[in-house]
C-alpha cells in the first residue's frame, strides 16, 4: 500500500484503515531514522510505546483520524529520554500540517470560520489562529526568498488613509512578489535595502515615473530597464490628442473621430478606416493620410523593439510577459 499517496507524509506505513459512518481512523508507524536531538546519535533504547491521535486532512465529507505508534526512547550516548517526533506534525500539536494548510485553504476560500469550525469539529478561534500560522510561514518563505530575475514595478492607489502602495511582481511566473506601501524613494528605500539577490535581477519593468528608474540603476545595477509599453503609449496618445485639438478644436470634440483615433489601425473595419482616412485628407494641418500610416508604423515598430529588448535580455520571456 503506498501510504505516502494515501497520507501525503514520506515514511509512514500504513498498517490498518477501519471507518464508521462519517469517521476514518488510520494506524501508521513512521519507519524513518530516528536520532537523538541533543547529539544525533542513533543508539537508542525502546522505553514504552503509546499512540498519538491526530487530525489528518478530510476524505470527501468524513473526518479523517490518524493513528501514529510512537516510543519513549533513551539515548545510549548521552543518556537522554525523549518522546519520537514525527515529520509533518508539530511538537504538542494534535492534527498534521496538512491539515492545518487544508483548514487555511478553506477559509481563503471564503468559508467562515464558524461554519469551517462546525463542519470540521474544531473551534472558530482555532480556525483563526492555524490561519495566521499558515499566513506566517508563507511570508517568512517569501521574505527568504531571493528577488526575480525579472522584476515588474508599478504603483496603485491603495486607500485614503495609507494613499499609495507599490506593487513588485514576478513577471516571469506571473506572480505578485511583494506589495509596500508607499510610492517615493523615501518609503521604498527600506524594502530595496533588505531584498536579497538583487545582483540576481536581470531585467525591470517600470514605468516612466523618475523616482522608480533612480531606485532601480541605485539597487539593480546589473538589470537592464525596460519601459512599460502601456505607458509609452499612453504617453503618445496623450500629447497626440493635444496636438489635435490645436489643429482642430471642432474634430477634436467628435466622439466619433475621438474613438477611432484612439484604436489601433489593425482594429479598425475598412469603414472606420476609410472615414478616418478621409478626415485626414480633409484637413492638411493634419498631414494628410500620413498620420495614419504613421501611428500604425509607431505602434507596430514599438511592440516589436518592446518584445526583441525583452528576449534580448531574457530569451525565456516570451512576448506576452510584457
Amino acid at each position: 500500500m503506498d501510504s505516502e499517496a494515501i497520507l501525503g507524509l514520506a515514511q509512514y506505513e500504513i498498517t490498518n484503515i477501519d471507518g464508521d459512518g462519517g469517521t476514518v481512523r488510520i494506524w501508521a508507524r513512521y519507519t524513518g531514522p530516528v536520532a537523538c536531538p541533543d547529539c544525533s546519535s542513533e543508539q537508542l533504547r525502546s522505553k514504552g510505546r503509546y499512540q498519538r491521535t491526530l487530525r489528518h486532512e478530510t476524505w470527501g465529507m468524513r473526518h479523517v483520524f490518524l493513528i501514529l505508534e510512537a516510543h519513549k526512547w533513551l539515548c545510549r550516548a548521552c543518556g537522554r529520554y525523549f518522546r519520537q517526533q514525527f515529520p509533518g506534525i508539530l511538537k504538542w500539536q494534535r492534527a498534521t500540517e496538512r491539515f492545518r494548510r487544508m483548514i487555511f485553504f478553506r477559509h481563503w476560500d471564503g468559508i467562515s470560520r464558524r461554519r469551517l469550525g462546525q463542519r470540521e469539529g474544531i473551534g472558530a478561534a482555532t480556525v483563526e489562529r492555524w490561519f495566521q500560522w499558515v499566513l506566517e510561514r508563507l511570508a517568512s518563505e517569501r521574505t527568504n526568498s531571493l528577488c526575480p530575475a525579472v522584476l515588474g514595478i508599478d504603483e496603485h492607489f491603495f486607500s485614503r488613509r495609507h494613499g499609495y502602495a507599490t506593487t513588485f511582481c514576478d513577471l516571469r511566473n506571473h506572480r505578485v512578489y511583494d506589495v509596500v506601501l508607499g510610492r517615493s524613494e523615501a518609503s521604498l528605500e527600506g524594502f530595496f535595502h533588505s531584498l536579497e539577490g538583487k545582483h540576481l535581477v536581470r531585467v525591470v519593468c517600470i514605468d516612466l515615473a523618475p523616482n522608480y528608474r533612480a531606485l532601480v540603476r541605485k539597487h539593480f545595477p546589473n538589470a537592464r530597464i525596460v519601459a512599460d509599453r502601456f505607458h509609452v503609449i499612453r504617453l503618445v496618445n496623450h500629447h497626440f490628442l493635444n496636438c489635435w485639438r490645436d489643429l482642430d478644436a471642432v474634430g477634436s470634440k467628435n466622439r466619433g473621430l475621438l474613438s477611432l483615433m484612439r484604436r489601433h489601425r489593425h482594429n479598425l473595419r475598412p469603414d472606420q478606416f476609410e472615414k478616418l482616412t478621409a478626415y485626414f485628407r480633409s484637413q492638411p494641418a493634419l498631414g494628410g493620410d500620413l498620420p495614419v500610416q504613421t501611428a500604425a508604423v509607431l505602434l507596430a515598430s514599438e511592440e516589436a523593439s518592446d518584445a526583441q529588448t525583452m528576449r534580448g535580455s531574457d530569451p525565456a520571456i516570451a512576448p506576452g510577459h510584457r
